[in-house]
């Protein structure tokens, strides 16, 4: 609890910058949303608490999820309850996706991203973030972490092309991270104490990310696929 309050306590600057992974997902997500015509019809598969609706509030937003991930959260805006692997939309009926932190919860990848691609029309858009390097969270519901190489097997499979699929961060955000995260480790006030051994080092390890050119090490990936039209 100590750690989190430390964590919540950092200015908003510090915490872009600690938090690097999650500020790279909603500058993609915002601009995702900003190149899309207003009126279009966004499914938004994985929603959970709808983090990222407010982005899309010039669009025909649609929530869905399982609703099983977090007993804590609150689940009571999401406009469907569905399993992603069986959407209960029709062919073709939206025009842009997004799939963020979900597809490690899913059981049957690649089923899901043949839904995701069925009910896209041709030419939809999809944002599709995946973990590669993360612990374990939302368990039992935690099955799967992808390399670009994984991904672009399932989004190719499924009919997707015009893939950019982007590591967020390398070796050294990666380590910075982790050490950052050795905190909730500490009990009680030894985490003030690991916060001033640890602190300065995970603050400026990220500068050297840059040497990590092949970034093979790296928290994540966020994918950018266009529907491609049936054969």
């Amino acid at each position: 609890m100590l750690y989190r309050g430390l964590v919540q306590s950092m200015p908003q600057w510090l915490r872009r910058w600690v938090l690097h992974f999650e500020t790279e997902i909603e500058q993609a997500a915002a601009t995702f949303s900003q190149a899309l015509p207003a009126g279009s019809r966004v499914l938004d598969a994985g929603a959970g608490e709808l983090r990222y609706a407010q982005l899309f509030r010039r669009h025909k937003y649609l929530a869905v999820d399982l609703a099983i991930g977090d007993p804590q959260w609150d689940y009571g805006k999401l406009d469907c309850v569905a399993d992603l692997s069986a959407l209960p939309l029709a062919d073709g009926v939206c025009d842009a996706c997004v799939n963020i932190v979900t597809l490690e919860h899913v059981a049957e990848p690649a089923q899901v991203v043949r839904e995701l691609a069925r009910v896209l029309r041709p030419g939809g858009h999809l944002l599709l973030v995946a973990p590669m390097e993360w612990e374990v969270h939302q368990a039992p519901h935690d099955y799967f972490r992808y390399t670009r190489h994984g991904l672009t097997y399932l989004l190719e499979r499924a009919g997707f092309g015009e893939l950019r699929i982007e590591p967020v961060g390398g070796f050294f955000r990666l380590l910075a991270r982790r050490m950052l995260n050795g905190l909730q480790f500490l009990p009680g006030p030894l985490v003030l104490l690991g916060a001033v051994l640890l602190g300065p080092a995970a603050l400026v390890l990220p500068l050297l990310d840059g040497l990590d050119k092949k970034r093979d090490f790296t928290l994540g990936y966020i994918c950018r696929a266009v529907r491609q039209s049936a054969r």
